[in-house]
């Protein structure tokens, strides 16, 4: 009765190891963020275009436009600021940032064993 049920077990976790395993897609992007809404102190821009929040917010928009199920893995690169004069203003400025790189991913088709049109 013992080896019956150790003998369960052992083909039990055999098989368990092989459903669980899921396989991830990676790609990674390069974008540039929009720039604030109103015009700043350069200083004042800056600090606010390179703000975590709008990191975090950007790069999530970023991997979202690349189609359904792409998620944020990491942010590579945070990018450089880069500022403009307001025309109304040349002490004030609007800035955003370049070149930030996102790695996304998303489940690989087919790896969680949820087939189209199979049941």
């Amino acid at each position: 009765m013992k080896f019956n049920s150790i003998c369960l077990w052992v083909v039990l976790s055999f098989f368990s190891t092989t459903v669980l395993a899921t396989e991830f897609v990676y790609r990674d992007l390069m974008a540039n963020t929009l720039p604030s809404g109103g015009c700043a102190e350069k200083n004042k821009a800056i600090a606010t275009a390179s703000k975590s929040y709008n990191i975090t917010r950007y790069s999530k928009i970023f991997c979202q436009s690349q189609g359904y199920g792409w998620h944020v893995d990491q942010v590579k690169d945070k990018g450089k600021s880069v500022c403009t004069q307001c025309s109304a203003d040349q002490n004030k400025s609007q800035c955003h940032l370049e070149d930030v790189v996102v790695t996304c991913k998303r489940l690989k088709p087919g790896s969680v064993g949820m087939l189209p049109g199979k049941s």
